[in-house]
């Protein structure tokens, strides 16, 4: 079975077809038979892009409940270990790699899970690469 950590920058693609690409599509279908873990913050940091972009008539409520309805039947795991790394291996990461927190919990989810991260940010993906961590493609 394939594991992955997945962030919401790829989340997101999912839900808005200007940031959707191949590679969010084959991450998307990676978890017909696999799952992802994702850091504690993730379903909070998903809530706040939704609400932003419904405030920004980018969506409407209808379309973001039938995304919920996805994400909540999709194999996504979510960690329970995150908030009790963040004032340790998270905020080292995040002064280390000058990222956000949450940024960084993504690298430290995926350090000790030992599993590839799956992301579009580019800043994330070149430190998650400068960690030796593997990117997930799909």
């Amino acid at each position: 079975m394939t594991r992955f950590v997945l962030d919401c920058s790829m989340t997101m693609a999912w839900s808005f077809a200007d940031e959707d690409s191949p590679r969010a599509t084959a991450v998307m279908a990676a978890l017909d038979e696999g799952e992802a873990v994702v850091p504690s913050h993730w379903p909070l940091e998903v809530a706040n892009v939704l609400a932003i972009a419904e405030r920004r008539k980018r969506t409407t409520e209808a379309k973001i409940a039938r995304f919920i309805d996805i994400l909540n039947r999709l194999p996504i795991v979510v960690d329970e270990q995150t908030s009790k790394k963040a004032f340790g291996e998270v905020l080292t990461l995040a002064r280390t790699l000058r990222l956000s927190a949450y940024d960084a919990a993504y690298l430290e989810l995926a350090m000790r899970e030992a599993c590839p991260l799956a992301s579009l940010d580019a800043s994330l993906n070149e430190a998650a690469t400068g960690l030796g961590i593997v990117l997930f493609q799909g």
